[in-house]
């Protein structure tokens, strides 16, 4: 089975910090961040919002499922057509040199399945890293409505870790999780924090790559009511 970490494609933060085109404005810090208890159910569906290929200027799409092997992992990246503009609208409003990478963004079911299986093979991991792979299109997983996008920064192309690596599943993977710590791994989760929210994003809490738009965590985070259901990708 491959390990969730596998290829991680990205570089350490601190290996390429020392350049000076690097540094950046000292960003705000980030809001408490709680997880709602409870998610509206998804009533009445946007209906005329495709399913897009992931691809705009300042986006370094990556793939990771696919290239790791996992057995239900697609070889391309969908978001709903909306959320892209969204995606692209936050890599246009980094500085100059700065982009977004794509780790995974629509997941089809199956692959959240095994995902799931995987991770929750083990007893001791807490809820909330992997959602269940539910079948009930009114309770779908973040994933599978296309509007949920897990994403880093780049600098001149090159993908950054922020102080950890995508589907980390420890406390170090909590959004906030330098908070307390002056150091590039706090302003840079905080960069990518303030630019995702400044197009409409909600974060997970416990993953700082995370981000979802119009799904039923955005929803209960936002007071809004969920915008999508389960999507499928156009026919080849």
């Amino acid at each position: 089975m491959p390990r969730f970490d596998e290829p991680l494609l990205t570089t350490d933060c601190a290996e390429i910090f020392g350049d000076p085109a690097l540094a950046i404005p000292p960003q705000a810090p980030l809001p408490a961040l709680i997880e709602p208890d409870t998610f509206p159910v998804v009533e009445h569906p946007v209906e005329h919002d495709p399913l897009v290929l992931v691809q705009a200027p300042g986006l370094v799409v990556l793939g990771n499922y696919h290239l790791a092997g996992w057995q239900n992992a697609v070889d391309k990246t969908w978001l709903r057509a909306s959320v892209l503009e969204r995606l692209a609208g936050a890599a246009a409003g980094l500085p100059e040199g700065w982009g977004l990478c794509v780790f995974d963004a629509w997941r089809p079911l199956n692959l959240q399945a095994e995902l799931y299986d995987a991770a929750y093979g083990d007893p001791a991991l807490p809820p909330g890293f992997v959602s269940v792979p539910d079948t009930d299109p009114s309770t779908p997983p973040p994933h599978l409505t296309g509007g949920t996008v897990d994403v880093s920064l780049t600098f001149d192309g090159t993908p950054l870790g922020l102080g950890g690596g995508f589907d980390d599943f420890t406390s170090g993977a909590r959004a906030d999780a330098f908070e307390a710590k002056a150091c590039p791994e706090r302003e840079l989760r905080r960069l990518l924090y303030w630019t995702m929210r400044a197009q409409g994003f909600a974060v997970l809490d416990c993953e700082w790559w995370h981000f979802e738009y119009g799904t039923r965590r955005w929803a209960a985070i936002t007071g809004n009511a969920p915008l999508f259901g389960p999507a499928e990708p156009p026919p080849s």
